[in-house]
């Protein structure tokens, strides 16, 4: 329920006519300990079991959450193979932030992938589920435009881009029983202008970014909100964003912003202080790579006199720290380069506490980094080790796991193949191990050809 594309997609359904549409969640437990056996999935309204409805719309919003769609439906006792399943089980369909990249391992496990955006779309492809038996049924989901059914097609179409008009997306619930507790949620833009090359959410996916005027974006947020977070791909690149902040401070409102840029912190006159006036505390920005040399390689704007300015603005408007997200292991990087990142985290800490969040890089379809190579388990610990002794007792330094970062890469430029690793794998407990042994019992991915449109 802190996801807005989530929110956005329920508020859609629950607006149609003729369409019912009710939550269900994969136990927070269960999130957690992947050897727990999930309790059996049901709807949050009526405590339904998910195995009755006539439909299943998941959002997947990364490779590793697949893992939690074949737990759901396990524990709901329906098939995960697309195969075994028949018109006795309900129809499966998944889109989300996943389709933007490459959703092609869920090809052999759901029925259907909405790609790219789905605002409306959803409410099209929910009405095709509605006509006639399991056949009928694929065979209109197959007529709609950015839905893939594997059972009719053998390339994934483009990424979907809805119509200007159903912007902004904002919440339909808003509840203190979530992550983002009682936070009402809107977009203030959608894309982005920019062309990092890492990104799935670059300029050229689908159509750049699209503005929402300041102006809506303050009138839609309810009078009585007193959290808002502000969403998009881009936030900081809007350009009334430091307008929209203080009609918010005037409101008593506290926000919270993703994506924020440290060339737009930097250089964009008043940013920060607006920040601060919206209760920031910790300014929270990208340094991406772990040298200047490395961030040209990845086309990123961000240089080390934005990030040093982004600390001292920082301190001088009161706040208590600085929070930068990094990538390692990112293609061509060296010992150099992240001692050149020692250095200047170094300096970082000298103006304000400094937190780095660190993951390996991990190259994604439908980008210009598609089909990089990954660094490997032994050199990103090598170099997050390097970083960790240089910074020791300096910055606060918290990376995810490498292992980890390798099954998200191996799905990331994977197939339907290992899709079915991925229920070998949680069958066999879903541990590291058991993914190890699900991905070696089927050839290389970088063997195979990938069926997916370019975007």
């Amino acid at each position: 329920m802190s996801s807005l594309g989530y929110q956005r997609i329920y508020r859609a359904l629950m607006e149609a006519r003729g369409i019912a549409c009710e939550r269900a969640f994969l136990d927070d437990e269960c999130e957690a300990d992947t050897a727990r056996k999930p309790e059996h999935p049901v709807t949050y309204e009526s405590l339904r079991p998910i195995e009755e409805l006539p439909v299943l719309a998941f959002s997947v919003a990364y490779e590793l959450e697949i893992a939690g769609v074949i737990r759901m439906l396990n524990a709901a006792g329906i098939p995960a193979r697309r195969r075994e399943r028949d018109g006795r089980h309900p129809l499966v369909i998944a889109g989300g932030p996943l389709t933007f990249s490459n959703p092609m391992p869920l090809a052999e496990i759901v029925d259907a992938i909405v790609v790219g955006e789905a605002d409306a779309r959803v409410v099209d492809t929910l009405r095709a589920c509605g006509i006639g038996v399991r056949a009928a049924q694929l065979d209109a989901l197959a007529k709609l435009d950015h839905v893939f059914v594997p059972t009719h097609h053998s390339t994934l179409p483009r990424v979907g881009a809805e119509d200007d008009a159903v912007l902004p997306a904002y919440s339909a619930i808003r509840t203190p029983h979530t992550e983002l507790s009682n936070m009402f949620l809107i977009e203030t833009e959608r894309g982005c202008s920019r062309g990092c090359s890492y990104c799935v959410m670059r300029r050229s996916t689908n159509g750049g970014m699209r503005i929402v005027p300041a102006e809506v974006v303050l009138e839609t947020i309810p009078r009585d909100a007193r959290r808002v977070g502000l969403v998009g791909a881009a936030v900081s690149d809007h350009p009334k964003i430091v307008p929209i902040l203080h009609g918010l401070a005037d409101r008593g409102c506290e926000v919270g912003l993703s994506s924020l840029r440290p060339d737009r912190l930097a250089t964009l006159e008043g940013f920060v202080a607006a920040l601060g006036r919206v209760g920031n505390r910790t300014l929270t920005t990208a340094l991406d790579g772990t040298s200047e040399r490395v961030r040209e390689t990845l086309d990123r704007r961000a240089r080390p006199k934005h990030i040093l300015k982004c600390a001292e603005l920082a301190k001088a408007h009161g706040m208590d720290r600085l929070k930068l997200y990094l990538m390692i292991g990112t293609p061509g990087e060296t010992d150099q380069d992240v001692d050149e990142c020692v250095g200047l985290a170094t300096e970082l800490s000298h103006i304000l506490p400094l937190a780095l969040g660190i993951a390996p890089f991990c190259p994604k379809r439908n980008t210009p980094l598609d089909r990089a190579p990954f660094a490997g388990i032994e050199t990103v610990d090598d170099r997050l080790d390097r970083l960790r002794t240089g910074l020791r007792g300096r910055v606060d330094v918290r990376a995810t796991s490498a292992r980890w970062a390798w099954v998200e890469y191996v799905l990331a430029q994977g197939g339907a193949a290992e899709g079915l690793s991925v229920i070998d794998a949680v069958n066999a407990g879903g541990s590291f191990r058991a993914y190890e042994k699900a991905f070696a019992r089927r050839p290389p991915v970088s063997h195979r050809p990938l069926p997916i449109a370019a975007g």
